[in-house]
């Protein structure tokens, strides 16, 4: 299953400066806000993992039936190699995603991919068969 979103970066600058360290610990983990804070691009990087995260939503849904929260998704950044996400809700530990993030003064986008399992379901999912 694939997902994908793309967000101005403006937009999650404004909520950064409207609700501060609120919107910040209801949105990023401590490790992801640690390492955008060590990013020149601190914004971009910001939006890159918002976009990540709703990129990685809209896959797991589709392919769980399952709503995550977006602390529940860490987006995890290597210094230059390819973003991993861990996703941080019990049952779902050992789903692999597969993400792709960029970024550029006003936009950032990701795709998200979560190859086809073998049939079996993962407790608290739905299978697409029964929804």
């Amino acid at each position: 299953m694939v997902g994908i979103d793309i967000v101005n970066n403006q937009r999650i600058k404004e909520a950064v400066e409207r609700f501060g360290e609120r919107f910040l610990r209801r949105v990023y983990t401590q490790e992801e806000l640690a390492y955008c804070q060590s990013q020149r691009a601190y914004y971009e990087c910001l939006s890159a993992r918002w976009a990540c995260k709703e990129a990685v939503l809209k896959a797991f849904y589709q392919s769980y039936g399952v709503l995550l929260k977006f602390t529940e998704i860490e987006v995890l950044g290597d210094q230059g190699r390819p973003a991993r996400v861990r996703i941080r809700r019990r049952g779902f530990e050992k789903v692999n995603v597969f993400v792709s993030l960029s970024h550029e003064r006003e936009f950032s986008v990701a795709v998200a991919y979560l190859p086809v399992e073998p049939p079996h379901v993962v407790e608290g999912s739905v299978p697409l068969t029964q929804r």
